[in-house]
């Protein structure tokens, strides 16, 4: 029986050609690229060929980008390392009450270091409140730290205003881009972003290897004690084979990013459409056209997301319930709790997340699956 794999925001495949280029270095040349020898300075050269790939599909310069194990580590990076670095200039952060729990879970762990942290709220399709951020701006403010679209509900905040905002405060704004590398056109230079956070296994590269990418004026300390790697900014050896893939990984999804996008939004919006004419009382979180194009976070009422989501598990429909990160958590979605939803409503969400795979084919199993399943539950709880 066919498997309908719709979690692409939690993780997505390792396409054929990034393995290819990711396998010789694990055997063949493996050597340590801080190493001084030859065969170390071809991995050496190998990491810089990545560093570049990176910094050009984002439009930032090579040496503005930092090797990392992750788009939390990351954020961690930029945010405990920006703060601590510079708190001689203030003690205040911005973000978001929808942040990845990287960035939120940081920013609390500031806070028990004396820093203050403003939370801004959201509106009913998660867009920041552009003008409580103005107000929370203030003579001790050091970072703005909104990420660029949500991994839950796939908002597209309004980065560009976001950023004007931060400029003219003298502000760095740090968003975290994680689920839209790969799947929007982001120039960090024209968009005035400071500094951005990428993950690799999100456009089919490598887990364990991402980036961030800091403006050169930005200074930050390491968070990480150890070796000189990453221009002393980043201790420990690194990922050899996982940065060559991410450096490949980024330049294929950079050179179809429109046609990906399009194919997305046009199986997404089909499927949106069905599940509306099919099922009864449901409801789409986030923006119906400033989303992800692959996004489609709905809640049903009257039934459990979990027992939902096992239940299509068994007709090999893959998706989730929340973010991957948070699925572990018994507690309702802070996500779609920050954007108005009841406890028992946000429990009764499924996220589908397509991919380069997904097709309009498959939607008609998809959606009559979703429909009995979540009729059975109905009926269970009358």
């Amino acid at each position: 029986m066919k498997e309908f794999y719709l979690d692409h925001a939690a993780t997505t495949y390792v396409k054929p050609e990034v393995l290819d280029v990711m396998l010789p270095f694990f055997c063949d040349k493996f050597a340590n690229p801080s190493s001084m020898y030859k065969i170390a300075k071809d991995s050496r050269e190998a990491v810089e060929h990545a560093r570049e790939q990176v910094a050009k599909a984002i439009g930032a310069d090579a040496d503005e980008i930092y090797f990392t194990s992750g788009g939390s580590e990351a954020d961690n990076l930029i945010i405990k390392g920006y703060a601590r670095a510079n708190k001689d200039k203030g003690n205040h952060i911005i973000t978001s009450k929808i942040e990845h729990m990287a960035v939120l879970e940081t920013c609390k762990m500031l806070e028990k270091e004396g820093f203050e942290i403003t939370y801004l709220d959201v509106d009913e399709n998660g867009f920041v409140d552009l003008e409580q951020l103005k107000q929370s701006v203030n003579s001790q403010t050091l970072l703005i730290s909104i990420m660029l679209a949500n991994n839950e509900i796939g908002t597209i905040q309004p980065v560009d205003e976001i950023a004007k905002i931060a400029k003219q405060n003298g502000v760095l704004f740090h968003t975290d881009a994680v689920q839209a590398v790969g799947n929007l056109k982001i120039d960090v230079k024209k968009m005035d972003i400071g500094a951005l956070s990428l993950s690799a296994h999100k456009f089919y590269g490598p887990k364990g290897v991402g980036a961030l990418y800091i403006r050169k004026k930005y200074n930050f300390q390491s968070i990480i004690s150890g070796g000189h790697q990453e221009k002393h900014k980043r201790a420990g050896t690194e990922n050899l084979p996982g940065i060559v893939g991410m450096g490949k990984a980024i330049e294929l999804a950079m050179s179809n990013l429109e046609e990906h996008a399009e194919k997305l939004i046009n199986v997404r919006d089909e499927y949106i459409e069905k599940i509306f004419e099919r099922v009864p009382n449901v409801r789409l979180n986030g923006d119906k056209t400033k989303r992800l194009p692959g996004n489609a976070n709905i809640s049903f009422e009257g039934v459990g997301g979990a027992s939902l989501l096992l239940m299509l598990s068994e007709d090999k429909i893959y998706v989730s319930s929340a973010s991957a990160c948070t699925a572990g958590l018994a507690t309702p979605s802070h996500v779609l709790k920050a954007i108005g939803l009841s406890d028992e409503l946000a429990n009764a969400t499924l996220r589908v997340t397509f991919g380069e795979n997904s097709s309009k084919s498959d939607l008609e199993y998809i959606v009559e699956k979703i429909a009995e399943n979540v009729n059975k539950l109905r009926k269970l709880k009358k």
